[in-house]
């Protein structure tokens, strides 16, 4: 009986270590492919930009930006991934609006991003011509592609540069370069997000065409809102996104500012500086003898 007590009594201990060991494995590892809301997007993209609640749309962001700022063109380039070309941003929220959401337009507040829940390598459309690939933001409820000066080209053997930004073609040529253009279907579908998406321009032409071998990057989660390429992987914060919190809640950005108050990057440019009240300036106490 006493032997049987003691098997009994080195079996819980022993259980006992086991779950506690499996609890601190399980929380020394990354929290990758987590559960999140849209407040990831208002609390990490509000130090960036501003947050507005825009007329039938609610709540959209407007990044602080130089002139010339367009989405999926300045400051990044594509990086071919398993699942397809992904857009690379030097910028801090990049990991957010480039992989989720929309943009959309407006020549008074220029560009803005309106999030979505699900996760993309891009959310463009793309069109290839002869000697050319190119690019345009998918919008929230109306077509930028519909616009010639909003879409980039570039000669198809730049196409996968790291400076792809300096060799973007004069946007007057888009007219003709469109017309002569076709749509790129490469249709991925990612059961795992029940998400389908456009890969962009197919691996193989793009290395016929420019001449250069292209070894797809491993994509590698990240727990920490971010994006960068690390030795042949693309270390990513990709969350699984819910529009609402556990409550059933939607969440709200801490600051909304005035859209009213709101100006784009161009218009900012072309204020006049500020005039000198006529006011004198005190001078200072003259020094003792």
């Amino acid at each position: 009986m006493k032997q049987i007590i003691n098997r009994t009594a080195a079996s819980l201990l022993l259980l006992a270590f086991f779950f506690m060991r499996s609890d601190s494995i399980q929380a020394q590892a990354p929290k990758v492919g987590v559960s999140v809301n849209f407040q990831v997007f208002y609390d990490n993209l509000s130090p960036y930009g501003r947050w507005v609640n825009y007329p039938n749309t609610g709540y959209v962001w407007i990044p602080r930006a130089s002139v010339g700022f367009k989405p999926y063109s300045t400051n990044g380039h594509w990086v071919l991934t398993e699942v397809g070309w992904s857009w690379v941003s030097d910028y801090p929220w990049g990991w957010a609006a480039f992989h989720y959401g929309r943009w959309n337009f407006e020549p008074q507040y220029g560009w803005m991003w309106i999030p979505a829940n699900v996760w993309s390598v891009s959310w463009v459309t793309w069109r290839r011509s002869p000697g050319y690939y190119g690019w345009v933001p998918m919008g929230y409820r109306r077509d930028n592609d519909r616009y010639n000066d909003r879409w980039d080209f570039v000669r198809d053997r730049d196409f996968g540069r790291p400076d792809v930004s300096n060799h973007y073609v004069n946007r007057s040529n888009n007219v003709t370069i469109i017309k002569n253009s076709t749509t790129i279907n490469n249709t991925v579908i990612d059961k795992s997000r029940n998400v389908t998406y456009n890969a962009g321009p197919d691996r193989a032409d793009v290395e016929k065409k420019s001449g250069k071998k292209y070894t797809p990057v491993a994509i590698k989660e990240n727990d920490k809102p971010s994006q960068k390429v690390v030795k042949n992987k693309l270390d990513l914060y990709r969350p699984q996104v819910q529009e609402t919190n556990k409550d059933g809640k939607k969440g709200a950005p801490k600051k909304v500012t005035d859209l009213q108050k709101i100006k784009s990057p161009e218009q900012k440019a072309k204020q006049p500086a500020k005039k000198d009240n006529g006011k004198k300036k005190p001078k200072g106490k003259p020094a003792k003898n």
